[in-house]
Order: structure tokens, then C-alpha cells, then sequence
């Protein structure tokens, strides 16, 4: 294991492999004030360019440690190419959802895929993004890509009351809105592989416990993973927000390789749950600690994260904004301290 490249290392990692040490990377959003400060490059601007989102996305692997290359920094992708309105938000803040187009349960029907969805502006901007990020970095950096689920693409299309009432009123109006998510991701999903990524994280935190009963996640959601991971051919990690403890067993059964859990997550217990059929990913908090707490507190929890069991040390979601970069280049500190 002498001389493992950081992508050898990440992908050995998500298949459950024996590494010489702990990968040390964010599956979620990596933009801070500080690395825009740092690269040139910033938000809004970074969402839209591809240049720009791939200059972003390298900093916090030049300046910050990180262990991988993270594109891209929202998670308005596929809602927006879906018919969905967004701000496009400001240096330290993403885009906000203004509109979404399916007010009625009639609205479903007319939601339409474009027939080259790859092509269309959010999509195409994220693919080349990814094609310049492979082209900087070389292939001993692994470039992991994000985009939103079946249940996160169900309620960005029909709002959060719709969401929440159709998913017990309406279910065949429910599983439509999953599987034009699932379509979409397939398709989004395939594609970003094509273009050099290694893994595609699927962020889909209005599945979780928090939103979704654990029941319907099992019965409406747990199909559409099993049918993306069944078409989607790679390391795909799945991110839920929020405390998944109630659905570890089912998502360590949807086929994702990599399970990426919050702090509310206890790593022992969901390593006990999971076993061998995920890696476990996470789970510093990104807000309790990484935002403001000192660097030997982050040090310190980081190193429990990895006594307790992870497979690749990361914030528990997205790294706020105005989060130091000491703080990232922290986590690959403590990790490295860890291994001495």
C-alpha cells in the first residue's frame, strides 16, 4: 500500500478496501469566503461558470488538504433544468428557491425532461466543469460530483406542503414525481462519470426521517435507489440529512457504495447497522465544530470519527461559508496525527 495515490486511496476506500490510512475529503459542498478569497473565483459566479466552479472546487484541495475535488456548490441543478425558479444567491449564500411548478396534482403531468438533458445550461455547466477540474489536477485527485435524489427532485418540483400532503394523500401523484427524479438522476448521474468524475453523491435529505416516516421510505423511496444504483454505473454515495439512524438498514440496502451521515449519526452504531455493505462517511459537524470551534476540538473529534469507524473522515454535511480554512486543513491534520 506504499505510494497510494489520494484517488486510490478514495475509491479503495468506497469499496470497503484496505487503505494505509483514511482518506480525508467533503462529499458536500466545499465553497467558503475564505477559498473564493483565495482562488478569484466566487459565488454566484462560481454556480454558473464552469471555469470559475472548477477553480473554486480545486481550492480546497490546493489550499485546504482536502482529499478530493467537489463540484458543484448548490443543489439547485436539476430543479432548476426541471422548470423550477431560483435567485441565484450572493457570495455567501446559494440559490434560493423562488417558484416551483407543480401547485396542483394536474401540474404533474405537464413536467416534461428535455430530450438531451445534458445539454441544457445548469447540466452542461457541471460536466464542463468536470472535464477542467481532471484537466488541472491530473489523475491522482479524485473529483467527487453532486446532485440531488428522487425525493429531493419530488419536492422541489411540488413545494414542501405539496410534498408532505401528496406523499400520504396522493401516492400514485407521489411515485410520479419520484421516478421522473429517478430518470433524471440516471441519466445526470451516467453522464458525470462520462466526464472523468469518480463518484456521484446523491443528496437527498427529504427522504429522511426528518421529513419522510421511515415507512414510506422503505415503500415509495428505497425502489427508486435500488433502480438508479441498478443503472447508475459507479461509486455512488448517498447523503441524507439530518438523523438516519430509523433508515440505515434500508440504505445500506439500496446499493449505494458510501453512506454519507451526519453528526446526529453515531458512527459506531451506524458502522454496527451498515457492517460491510456501505462505507460510512462523515461525520464532523460542520456547524458545531468545523464553523467555530478551535482547532484541537476539531482535531479531537475528528480522530474519534475515526476510531469509531469511518471510511473516509468529512464534515457531516455541507461546510458553511464562513468557515476558516484552518479548520479543513484541521480534519487532514488531525487525521494524519492520528496515523503517526
Amino acid at each position: 500500500m506504499e505510494n497510494m495515490t489520494q484517488r486510490e486511496r478514495f475509491i479503495r476506500s468506497l469499496k470497503g478496501e484496505t487503505v494505509d490510512k483514511v482518506p480525508v475529503c467533503a462529499v458536500t459542498q466545499t465553497g467558503t469566503v475564505d477559498l473564493m478569497e483565495l482562488a478569484g473565483a466566487k459565488w454566484p459566479e462560481a454556480n454558473y461558470d464552469p471555469e470559475k466552479m472548477a477553480t473554486l472546487a480545486i481550492a480546497a484541495h490546493e489550499f485546504a488538504g482536502l482529499e478530493a475535488v467537489r463540484i458543484p456548490f448548490c443543489t439547485s441543478v436539476i430543479a432548476e433544468t426541471l422548470g423550477c425558479r431560483f435567485d441565484e444567491g450572493s457570495f455567501d449564500t446559494q440559490p434560493y428557491q423562488l417558484d416551483f411548478p407543480c401547485k396542483k396534482k394536474d401540474d404533474v403531468q405537464d413536467i416534461a425532461i428535455p430530450d438531451d438533458i445534458t445539454e441544457t445550461p445548469r447540466m452542461k455547466t457541471v460536466l464542463q466543469a468536470a472535464g477542467i477540474v481532471r484537466e488541472k489536477i491530473g489523475d491522482d485527485i479524485p473529483i467527487i460530483a453532486g446532485m440531488i435524489g428522487s425525493a429531493a427532485t419530488a419536492f422541489y418540483l411540488s413545494g414542501a406542503n405539496n410534498y408532505l400532503m401528496w406523499c400520504i394523500t396522493q401516492e400514485d401523484i407521489f411515485k410520479d414525481l419520484l421516478k421522473i427524479g429517478t430518470e433524471v438522476c440516471v441519466e445526470y448521474g451516467n453522464a458525470l462519470y462520462e466526464h472523468g468524475v469518480d463518484s456521484v453523491v446523491m443528496i437527498d435529505s427529504e427522504a429522511g426521517p426528518d421529513i419522510l416516516p421511515p415507512t414510506l421510505f422503505e415503500s415509495l423511496v428505497l425502489p427508486e435507489y435500488l433502480s438508479i444504483t441498478s443503472k447508475v454505473d459507479g461509486l455512488n454515495i448517498l447523503h441524507i440529512c439530518g438523523d438516519s439512524s430509523d433508515i440505515l438498514d434500508p440504505m445500506a440496502d439500496s446499493g449505494f457504495k458510501g453512506l454519507s451521515i451526519e453528526e446526529k449519526v453515531d458512527v459506531r452504531y451506524a458502522r454496527q447497522v451498515v457492517g460491510k455493505r456501505a462505507s460510512i462517511i462523515g461525520n464532523i459537524s460542520p456547524s458545531a465544530t468545523l464553523l467555530g470551534k478551535s482547532t484541537d476540538s476539531i482535531k479531537k473529534e475528528a480522530k474519534q470519527c475515526i476510531e469509531d469507524g469511518v471510511n473516509i473522515l468529512a464534515p457531516g454535511c455541507g461546510i458553511a461559508p464562513h468557515t476558516p480554512t484552518e479548520n479543513l486543513r484541521a480534519m487532514v491534520e488531525a487525521r494524519d496525527e492520528y496515523y503517526l
